[in-house]
C-alpha cells in the first residue's frame, strides 16, 4: 500500500506543482482582478470535471465491477462500454459550450459585463477538454486493476504543462484565449499517454460486442457517485458565487487558497485510489483492517501538513505568491481552510470502504446531509464575517458527513476517531495561537517545519499505519 501510494504521490505532486505554477503565473501576469476572476470562472466547470475524474468517480464505480470479471471478460466489458462513455463526454462538451452564457452567469454573478463576456468566450473553448478528461479516466481502469498507478498519475502534469509553458514564455503578454488553447492541448495529451499500455491489455474502442446489461449495471453504481460529486461541486460553485459577490479579487483569493490546500491532499487522493483497489479485493475483517491502516495513514499525513499550513501560512504566501497578494486576506483564509483537512481525509476513505462493497448509495446520503449544512452556512456566514466564513462552513459540513458515515456503517465503536480528531484539532489550535501570529519570515517557517516534523514522528510512533 505504502509503496504504491508513494510513487503515485510523487507523480501527482509534480502535476500539482505544475497546476500551482499555472495559477502563480496567471496571477503574476494579470493580477488578482476581474481578468483573472473571469478566466477562473470559465475554467470552473472543466476543472471540476477533471478533478472529478482524477478523484476516482468513474473508477469507484467501475473498478469493483471490472475486478469481478477475469481476462477476456474484462476486455469485453470495457470495450463494449468505451464508445458510450466517450459519447457521453462529447455530450458534456456540448452542454458546457452551448450553455456557456448561463453557466458564467450562475458561477460568477458578480462579474462585470466585460469580464462576463470574456468568461463566456473562454468557456466555449475550454468545454472541448471534456473528452480528454473522461477518456483518461476510462483508460486508467485496467491499469489500476493491475495496481499500476503511476502512469495515470502523470495526467495532471500533462494537462497543466502546456499552460505553464505558455504563461512562462509570454508572461504579461499572454491572453486568456492562449491559455485556454494550452489547456485544450493538455487535455489531449492526457489520454494519449495511456494508449500504448491499455492497447497491450486488450482495449479496442471499436469493438461494439459488449456484455449484455453492463451499461445498466455501471449506471446503477455510478448514479449515487455522480450525485455525491454533484453535491461536492455544487458547494464549490456556491463558494465561487459567494466569493464573486464579496468584492473584486475574492474569487482569486478563494481559488489560490484551494490550490495551496490541494498540496497535502495529493497523497490522500492517491491513498484513496490505492486503498479502493485493495479493499475491493478483500472482505470482512481483512477489509476493515485495511480501512484502519488507511485512516491511520490519513491522520499521519494530514495533521502535520495542517499544522504547517496553519502556523506558516503568512510566510508561505509571502514566499510563493506574487507581491500583489502577499498583503491580502489569503494567509488567514489558508489557515482556516487547513482545519477541515483532517476530517475530510477520513470521509474520503470511509466512503471508499462502502464503495469496495459495491454500496454507493450510503455515502451519497451522508454527504448530502453534510452538504446541506455547508450550503446553509455558506449563504450566511461569509456575509457576516467575510471570507473566513467559507472555511467554517466547509468544516461543519465535513464533520457532519464523517459522523454519519461512521454511524451508518456501524464503525463508531471500531475506530479511534474521537482521539485522533481531538488531538489533531488541538495541535492546530496550538499552531494557530503560537506560530501564526509571528512575523512572516524564515523563523516562522523553521518553527512551523519543526513542530510539523515532531508531530509526524509522534503520530507515527503512536499509530504505526504500516502495521496490519
Amino acid at each position: 500500500m505504502f509503496n504504491s501510494t508513494l510513487w503515485l504521490t510523487l507523480a501527482t505532486l509534480i502535476g500539482l506543482a505544475a497546476g500551482f505554477a499555472r495559477e502563480w503565473l496567471l496571477v503574476a501576469a494579470w493580477g488578482a482582478g476581474s481578468r483573472s476572476d473571469a478566466f477562473l470562472v470559465a475554467l470552473f466547470l472543466p476543472e471540476a470535471l477533471r478533478m472529478t475524474m482524477a478523484g476516482g468517480l468513474l473508477a469507484a464505480a467501475a473498478l469493483p465491477l471490472y475486478n469481478l470479471r477475469k481476462d477476456r471478460l474484462q476486455q469485453q466489458w470495457l470495450n463494449g462500454l468505451s464508445p458510450w462513455i466517450v459519447l457521453s463526454a462529447f455530450m458534456l462538451t456540448a452542454v458546457f459550450a452551448l450553455g456557456a452564457p448561463l453557466w458564467v452567469q450562475v458561477i460568477g454573478p458578480g462579474l462585470n459585463d466585460a469580464a462576463r463576456a470574456q468568461a463566456v468566450d473562454n468557456l466555449i473553448l475550454l468545454a472541448a477538454c471534456a473528452p480528454g478528461f473522461v477518456l483518461h479516466a476510462l483508460l486508467s481502469i485496467p491499469l489500476q486493476a493491475r495496481e499500476r498507478f503511476v502512469l495515470a498519475g502523470f495526467g495532471s502534469l500533462l494537462f497543466n504543462l502546456p499552460a505553464v509553458l505558455y504563461l512562462a514564455v509570454f508572461n504579461d503578454e499572454s491572453q486568456p484565449y492562449g491559455v485556454a488553447l494550452a489547456c485544450l492541448l493538455g487535455s489531449v495529451l492526457m489520454p494519449l499517454s495511456l494508449l500504448v499500455p491499455v492497447w497491450r491489455l486488450g482495449w479496442r474502442p471499436y469493438s461494439l460486442q459488449g456484455e449484455a446489461g453492463a451499461g445498466r449495471e455501471l449506471l446503477s453504481k455510478l448514479g449515487p457517485l455522480f450525485g455525491s460529486n454533484l453535491a461536492s461541486q455544487g458547494l464549490a460553485l456556491l463558494e465561487r458565487m459567494v466569493a464573486s459577490m464579496l468584492g473584486e479579487g475574492a474569487v482569486t483569493w478563494v481559488n489560490l487558497a484551494r490550490k495551496l490546500i490541494n498540496l497535502p491532499l495529493i497523497a490522500l487522493m492517491n491513498l484513496n485510489q490505492v486503498l479502493l483497489s485493495m479493499m475491493s479485493a478483500r472482505e470482512g475483517v481483512a477489509r476493515l483492517s485495511m480501512l484502519k491502516q488507511g485512516l491511520a495513514a490519513a491522520t499521519l499525513l494530514t495533521v502535520p501538513a495542517s499544522i504547517g499550513l496553519v502556523g506558516t501560512s503568512p510566510t508561505l504566501v509571502a514566499l510563493l505568491l506574487p507581491d500583489q497578494v502577499a498583503g491580502g486576506p489569503l494567509p488567514l483564509l489558508l489557515a482556516w481552510f487547513a482545519v477541515p483537512l483532517i476530517l475530510g481525509a477520513w470521509n474520503a476513505l470511509l466512503a471508499r470502504y462502502a464503495y469496495a462493497g459495491s454500496d454507493t448509495h450510503l455515502p451519497l446520503r451522508c454527504e448530502l446531509w453534510g452538504s446541506l449544512c455547508t450550503a446553509l452556512l455558506l449563504i450566511s456566514l461569509p456575509f457576516m464575517i467575510g471570507l473566513i466564513g467559507v472555511a467554517l462552513a466547509a468544516l461543519v459540513g465535513v464533520l457532519v458527513t464523517g459522523l454519519l458515515l461512521m454511524h451508518r456503517q456501524g464503525l463508531l465503536t471500531d475506530l479511534q476517531w474521537a482521539r485522533q480528531w481531538l488531538l489533531g484539532l488541538g495541535l492546530l489550535g496550538f499552531a494557530g495561537a503560537t506560530l501564526h501570529p509571528l512575523d512572516a519570515g524564515w523563523l516562522q517557517l523553521a518553527l512551523g517545519t519543526l513542530v510539523s516534523a515532531l508531530a509526524m514522528l509522534a503520530l507515527a510512533a503512536w499509530l504505526k499505519p504500516w502495521r496490519a
